[in-house]
């Protein structure tokens, strides 16, 4: 089965999987940290929101925290939040990155079968 880089719609496709993939999970993390600082916290829904938002962007949190529980899950959620950003990152360079170094092995192979070609 010889290598192929994908065709350029199909290229499309996958950016579009893995951007759907990335929204799906922000908007997951954001329902859990606006879940969990409404709960825990006991701020309004807005500013549960609001707070899951910033916390999850790394700006860091609005609202001030009194009760062991929200502070427990502030520090849980900014854990969380830290990977959610690498994993997101990952998964929207993941479809670029494969290309350019697929892109890469073709053209190496194929300079080793030009190579190859011209040896006696």
């Amino acid at each position: 089965m010889p290598l192929e880089l994908l065709t350029p719609t199909q290229f499309v496709l996958r950016l579009l999987r893995h951007l759907g993939l990335s929204i799906a999970l922000t908007v997951f993390s954001l329902l859990i940290g606006a879940a969990g600082y409404h709960w825990c916290a006991a701020l309004g829904w807005l500013d549960s929101f609001l707070n899951a938002a910033m916390i999850l962007t790394g700006m860091g949190p609005v609202a001030e925290l009194h009760s062991p529980a929200a502070k427990l899950f502030a520090m849980g959620y900014a854990l969380y939040s830290g990977v959610y950003f690498v994993s997101v990152s990952s998964i929207l360079i993941y479809p670029v990155a494969h290309r350019l170094l697929k892109r890469v092995h073709l053209q190496a192979a194929q300079h080793r079968t030009q190579s190859a070609g011209r040896q006696p």
